[in-house]
């Protein structure tokens, strides 16, 4: 049995088909971890997936009864989707008052600034998806973009608890604005960015010099250079006195030379290494429009195809999204690979080769970004039911060292989101024997520690899954909105089109 696509025009057309939004923020690393743009691929509302939601809500209420801050919000506003979303709810106007106060109540709440501003940015974008009034946000009692504005500068320096922590400079609260930023965005409010006591987005910018690994930089400069194309401030980029991307591009070129030194939590190639940053920079060159600094200095998508070629299986299956999107966006396809099939054929062979369940992090993410790679390029009938169930059933061997014990949380959201894009999310809510008859998300849950505190931030991903399943709810034909149709329309992408169902 074979997987088959909720996304008709998907399966028919491939990237051609993509909205606009998914051309610019397209992968589950920007997502799941970072926020960005989450309810991609709406369908049209449907009670199996909408109870998927209350269900995970619940089970997750039964191990942390008393949910604070960011999660707290997530829940919230996973919810609070769904039920917009339901046409046999009618969501009055005093509940849409309440329960936004709710939900900005929690994000006050939060203690890490960071997750406040992030929620901030994703509560602004999901009332642009779910066509809520701002007023609800900005009115006479309070502005609530101004107010996480200036909870930004709260956030400090090298307070990533990872495998490099110390050495992040200011990625957090470059990140924190590149949310922001796009919520913002979403709900016309780009001025308030630039006017003021301060212009937020020179701030933004002036940010990037902090981040010393070339890694970091070019990874992280490459959302936030891609978000202000989406915004329409891109210009500030370029054309304010000083030309950040061209300072960012020459930073990477430079890696071998300033060598800094990275950890991750699985062993990685240089090529991993230099690849990531690299093909995220070139597709924010195509989406600010300006593909000239594609062959800046040299011929930067050249110098990716010997890249690959060095990655490793399960580097191949993180970094082929990545390829594709750019290649697309700079119109490079068949130029460079010949054919989208070339690089996915190779890609689903590795989900046999490549046990998710060695690691949470190389292994335990690569199934995902697979699954999506077949999705978006209209050839999820490669992926084989039996793949499915892999994913399903691998976290209970995730367990090889202690990190890999509290961290499936962050495997896991990236597979619900996954698979909720195609159709399959139910298998991480059936009871399966691998779990000893019950589901994988309540055996998930059951194995955290009190409250959670040892998982702490991993299972704030798992939040930001429910939200984009909530938000997915909105219809199928409200996959886009004004600010990205305008982004199109400045950069001429075209789009085929094909109706969505409801799956």
């Amino acid at each position: 049995m074979m997987v088959t696509t909720p996304n008709s025009a998907l399966s028919r057309f491939g990237m051609a088909a993509l909205a606009p939004e998914s051309r610019v923020i397209c992968t589950p690393w920007s997502r799941m971890v970072r926020g960005l743009s989450l309810g991609q691929y709406p369908v049209d509302y449907n009670e199996r997936l909408g109870s998927l939601v209350h269900q995970a809500r619940d089970i997750l209420l039964r191990k942390i009864p008393a949910p604070e801050g960011y999660l707290r919000f997530a829940l919230l506003l996973a919810d609070f989707a769904v039920d917009v979303s339901n046409p046999g709810v009618g969501v009055s106007s005093d509940r849409l008052v309440k329960t936004t106060r709710k939900l900005t109540d929690a994000l006050r709440s939060e203690k890490n600034p960071y997750y406040a501003v992030v929620g901030g940015g994703i509560l602004f974008d999901a009332f642009a998806k779910l066509h809520l009034d701002i007023a609800l946000l900005i009115n006479a009692e309070y502005d609530f973009a101004e107010e996480m504005l200036a909870l930004v500068d709260r956030i400090q320096p090298d307070q990533i608890k990872d495998e490099n922590a110390g050495n992040h400079g200011e990625y957090e609260k470059l990140f924190a604005y590149t949310s922001l930023f796009l919520g913002m965005g979403q709900v016309g409010l780009q001025e308030k960015l630039t006017a003021g006591r301060c212009n937020h987005i020179r701030e933004a910018l002036g940010l990037i010099q902090t981040v010393p690994s070339p890694f970091f930089r070019g990874r992280g400069c490459s959302m936030l250079f891609s978000v202000l194309s989406a915004i329409g401030l891109d210009g500030m980029i370029f054309d304010d006195g000083h030309d950040f991307m061209k300072d960012v591009l020459e930073y990477v070129d430079r890696d071998d030379e300033i060598n800094f030194p990275l950890r991750f939590p699985q062993p990685i190639s240089p090529a991993y290494v230099k690849i990531y940053p690299r093909v995220t920079m070139l597709n924010a060159i195509a989406v600010s429009g300006r593909t000239s600094y594609a062959t800046m200095g040299h011929d930067r998508l050249a110098e990716l195809r010997p890249l690959w070629a060095e990655l490793e299986p399960a580097e191949k299956m993180h970094q082929g999204l990545y390829y594709l999107i750019a290649l697309h966006n700079l119109g490079k396809i068949s130029e460079e690979i010949g054919a989208e099939r070339v690089i996915v054929d190779d890609l689903v062979r590795f989900l046999d080769v490549v046990d998710p369940g060695a690691n949470f992090f190389l292994n335990g993410l690569s199934h995902a970004y697979i699954v999506e790679t077949a999705m978006v390029t209209g050839q999820l009938d490669a992926i084989s039911d039996r793949a499915i169930n892999r994913i399903a059933d691998c976290f209970a061997y995730m367990d090889a060292t202690p990190i890999d014990r509290i961290s499936r949380a962050y495997p896991f959201a990236y597979d619900l989101n996954a698979l909720g894009e195609v159709g399959e999310a139910e298998k991480l809510f059936e009871p399966r024997p691998t779990y000893g008859g019950v589901s994988a998300f309540s055996w998930l849950v059951d194995q955290f520690s009190s409250e959670g505190h040892a998982e702490g931030s991993r299972i704030l991903m798992l939040g930001n899954a429910l939200i984009g399943l909530g938000l997915r709810l909105r219809g199928a034909e409200n996959d886009t909105t004004p600010m990205f149709d305008h982004l199109a329309k400045r950069l001429g992408w075209q789009r085929l089109h094909a109706r969505v169902s409801s799956m």
